[in-house]
């Protein structure tokens, strides 16, 4: 009786984690929304470097962070950053490596909109045509490899945690 529990249990806990967990991935593209910000710890001096990389060789959009736009905020570099880097994790393959900006910068799925300044999640991209990421990098802020083929974010720990669970269900059924 005990056995069957701890089988159920087990059992039901890894098709709990590969079928109904939000952020699995459905055809190598992330379902879970998700954002590339400034670190909060980043120091000014590398953010501003970041930024103009994001902002020019980088090809980030950062229109809306000019003056004029709703994301301009002269006073606030974290916000302006997180905009260029987001713009540019999106348009380059939404992994780790596309938001790194020599580490000033992070993934979160805590949304940094605000007021008017709308920045669109992985969610939102996953639907859109993402362009091909570039090889040709300066000053090293970009990723630093070429991304194609890479996995997705998701990709990485939901099978080997879905198989440790089945493994040691069926260890725990069998032993019996």
């Amino acid at each position: 009786m005990h056995k069957n529990i701890a089988f159920s249990f087990i059992l039901s806990l890894a098709l709990f984690c590969l079928l109904i967990l939000p952020s699995t991935a459905k055809d190598g593209v992330v379902t879970t929304e998700l954002w590339c910000v400034a670190k909060n710890n980043a120091e000014d001096a590398p953010l501003l470097t970041a930024l103009n990389w994001a902002c020019g060789p980088g090809g980030a959009d950062c229109s809306p962070i000019q003056q004029g736009g709703p994301c301009y905020d002269p006073t606030d570099i974290q916000n302006t950053a997180s905009y260029a880097f987001n713009d540019y994790f999106l348009k380059h393959g939404m992994t780790d490596d596309s938001c790194n900006f020599d580490n000033t910068a992070a993934l979160t799925s805590l949304n940094p909109s605000h007021d008017k300044c709308k920045l669109p999640s992985s969610l939102s991209a996953s639907n859109a045509s993402i362009s091909s990421p570039s090889t040709a990098y300066e000053n090293g802020m970009g990723p630093s490899e070429n991304l194609n083929g890479s996995n997705k974010i998701s990709e990485q720990w939901i099978w080997p945690l879905v198989t440790s669970f089945l493994i040691i269900a069926y260890n725990t059924w069998a032993m019996g």
